[in-house]
């Protein structure tokens, strides 16, 4: 899919196109690319002159090919972003160019953006983009406000973990935790640290990214203290990251906990039920010796007398028992 957005009266328009000829009624700021075909990479190369390379969203490249700078001016950034989807928490990569210094006034500052599917990011900055006349000037802009809205994202996805968790809480410290709410728990527990640490990669990229933009020399003074801004709010974000991460093992070591007290609890059973059972073991051990006299044949009550022997010997340490609290 190629969507090109342009300038109109302050506003962000989009426009999808479907032929190359569509590309020539255009002046864009901004081209997107979601899993381009190959026709639609002939087109960007015929009409602006760019060619997009075969590694743009490979997951595997080297950390230090990530951010370059072209001999033609052309500046390279790929950067994560992410999706908080609630069933399958993860990160798309995305592939920008920047093309600022070409000396064709056709690819003259446009950012060009290729992903695989669509991001949360691009959809909130073009919503705000559509109601907020100025809001982007020309495609360093654009740049700057996805990098933003990439960290107002995460915050709010941060946000969401902290609501999440406070329920997770109220269950664990209630104090009644079943083995079958202690695993909700644990699952609950386990997908919330795996998204807090998603957050918190993505955030690191995403500084790293707006870093290089300042030390590339290419934004303005305002666009310069702008990018500041959004390293500050990055900062920021680090430390409830890692809040969340303290507050989830927290969790975590309550909940095993609480499974300790449980399976001791039966433990604790076995173990009543042993000790009580011992006597009246060992006093049918005793009648079952081979006397002379068989006491239970020699006198008449010696049955009953042996039985409430074994009950009264089980029964005495199951009160005392009882009596010091054990069997709660």
């Amino acid at each position: 899919m190629l969507n090109i957005f342009s300038l109109a009266n302050g506003r962000l328009v989009q426009e999808e196109i479907e032929s190359l000829e569509e590309l020539s009624q255009f002046q864009p700021i901004w081209v997107d690319l979601e899993s381009p075909t190959l026709e639609e990479k002939r087109w960007i190369k015929q009409y602006y002159g760019l060619s997009i390379p075969e590694d743009a969203m490979d997951e595997d490249i080297e950390e230090s090919a990530r951010f370059y700078e072209e001999d033609n001016g052309e500046l390279h950034i790929r950067s994560d972003f992410l999706i908080a989807d609630e069933d399958d928490p993860r990160s798309v990569r995305v592939a920008f160019i920047l093309n600022q210094h070409n000396t064709e006034l056709k690819s003259r500052g446009v950012l060009f953006s290729i992903h695989d599917e669509d991001v949360p990011v691009f959809r909130l900055l073009r919503m705000r983009a559509r109601r907020a006349p100025g809001l982007l000037e020309d495609a360093k802009e654009v740049l700057l406000k996805l990098f933003d809205a990439d960290a107002e994202y995460s915050a709010d996805t941060l946000e969401g973990i902290y609501v999440e968790l406070e329920k997770v809480s109220t269950q664990v410290l209630a104090g009644d935790v079943t083995d079958n709410l202690a695993g909700e728990v644990l699952g609950a527990i386990a997908r919330h640290e795996d998204l807090n640490g998603r957050i918190r990669r993505n955030v690191m990229d995403t500084r790293r990214a707006v870093s290089f933009m300042m030390r590339s020399r290419m934004l303005n003074a305002e666009q310069f203290e702008e990018a500041r801004q959004i390293l500050r709010d990055i900062e920021s974000l680090d430390n409830h990251t890692a809040f969340l991460f303290d507050k989830i093992n927290f969790l975590m070591d309550a909940t095993v906990g609480f499974i300790n007290i449980n399976q001791n609890k039966i433990i604790k059973i076995f173990s009543v039920a042993s000790v009580a059972l011992l006597p009246p073991t060992l006093i049918a051990s005793i009648y079952g010796m081979n006397f002379k006299f068989m006491p239970e044949l020699d006198w008449q009550l010696g049955y009953p007398y042996a039985i409430g022997l074994m009950l009264a010997s089980a029964l005495v340490p199951m009160w005392y028992f009882r009596k010091r609290g054990w069997l709660k």
